[in-house]
């Protein structure tokens, strides 16, 4: 199989499996999912969403959280890998959001990779969930799976690497689903440690399966 027909056998699935995949972070505007992606770094999501609506309900926006001292939101989110220094990224994103960029969470990756706490792949992440912008967002599920089934080179060792290759090869318009679709594959079956090799419906397309799986 040819990385283009394995490119069209991947999409074609997931567009039949998973037509409208979806971020599992709970939220309800940009800020609450932007907050949510900051603490979801090295931390699952479902822990993530128990702790998020005491964190807005106490600061329900961006200025209420950017007048908030590291010290106010640690106990919040305490529970949350990393609480030190996301309390602080927390509330530097807010007052520099609110002084450089009038309240509004800005929209650019560029922008984005300003703000403490808010890397690349956040910023990817925040762009393609909210605009659809055309930006693939690499966690260790999406780089895991791209290179488990071949949609990458062996050569690609970094997540910038990977986010490149897939650029290139998904149509821009299908991007932001291609995010969530390696994402929810890594997460549900291809896991890790024990991937689902014999219930998943990519195995005519994976080269790990061809190179490891045997079906008996």
């Amino acid at each position: 199989m040819t990385k283009k027909e394995r490119y069209r056998f991947v999409i074609d699935y997931f567009s039949e499996h998973m037509p409208e995949p979806e971020t599992e972070l709970i939220y309800d505007n940009p800020y609450q999912l932007l907050v949510a992606v900051i603490l979801s770094a090295q931390c699952t999501d479902k822990r993530v969403n128990l702790t998020t609506p005491h964190l807005f309900q106490k600061y329900p926006d961006i200025y209420s959280l950017s007048k908030a001292t590291p010290e106010e939101v640690f106990p919040i989110i305490k529970s949350i890998s990393y609480p030190n220094n996301k309390s602080k990224h927390l509330v530097g994103m807010a007052k520099k959001v609110v002084e450089e960029f009038n309240g509004e969470i800005p929209m650019t990756v560029q922008e984005l990779t300003t703000l403490p706490g808010v890397g690349r792949k956040t910023a990817n992440v925040i762009t393609s969930v909210i605009e659809k912008q055309p930006n693939m967002a690499v966690d260790t599920h999406v780089f895991r799976v791209s290179k488990r089934i071949g949609l990458v080179s062996p050569k690609a060792s970094t997540p910038l690497a990977v986010e490149k290759e897939l650029v290139k090869n998904i149509d821009p318009s299908l991007i932001h689903k291609a995010h969530h679709w390696l994402i929810l594959h890594g997460r549900y079956t291809c896991m890790a440690r024990n991937p689902k090799c014999r219930e998943c419906g990519l195995q005519q397309a994976c080269a790990w399966f061809h190179k490891n799986v045997t079906l008996i």
